[in-house]
């Protein structure tokens, strides 16, 4: 075989394979499924009821004030937590305090069941500024069931609060005309981010 057939031999080839090479991106099968996912974020929704705790007048030591108060997720998430945010302010009548008059305003927040009342924060309003408590943390048996912690969507939960102005048996005069106002911020916290498993596995 000469040269020249060999070459056009070859080209021959070559470009019979880049023709089948280029017929080949145009002959194979297809097919196409379409799924449908949805996302949807859930709520959180606190209500409280009602929005004012506590507003009393001529207050004085030995004097307790007792109210009580309702949350509610009206969300579709649980409610893992509530924690509560204290901040208050004293308006000093006769300008002659050397104390905080929240060291004597004693707070105690407690959940209430048919069959016993548990204390969830017993401590002052001056300290409890400091602190940022889950009113809903309920860890120990009340009667015979044990509450979980949070609120499911829909339910409700029933919190009592007694303010005491506590009697300490000295001079508290400097304390006369004065006026604390406390303002309570119930922040409503999500459950921790959980795994969601394949439900249907034999359909896979």
């Amino acid at each position: 075989m000469g040269f020249t057939k060999t070459i056009s031999k070859g080209v021959m080839t070559a470009a019979l394979g880049l023709s089948l090479m280029g017929g080949g991106t145009f002959a194979y099968f297809s097919d196409t499924f379409e799924t449908k996912n949805t996302f949807a974020a859930g709520t959180l929704d606190l209500s409280i009821n009602p929005n004012a705790v506590v507003n009393i007048d001529n207050i004085k030591p030995g004097d307790e004030v007792y109210r009580e108060f309702t949350f509610e997720n009206k969300g579709s998430l649980d409610i893992y937590q509530v924690l509560l945010d204290t901040k208050y302010s004293v308006e000093d009548a006769k300008s002659d305090n050397t104390d905080d008059l929240a060291n004597h305003i004693k707070v105690t927040i407690m959940y209430n069941t048919s069959s016993a009342t548990v204390p969830v924060v017993e401590t002052t309003l001056a300290e409890l500024k400091e602190k940022q408590p889950d009113l809903t943390a309920i860890d120990e048996f009340v009667g015979t069931t044990q509450r979980p912690d949070g609120i499911p969507p829909g339910e409700k939960e029933k919190m009592f609060v007694l303010f005491q102005f506590v009697d300490n048996g000295e001079d508290q005069n400097q304390f006369q005309g004065d006026k604390l106002k406390v303002d309570w911020t119930f922040n409503a916290k999500q459950a921790p981010g959980a795994y969601n498993d394949d439900t249907d596995p034999e359909n896979n």
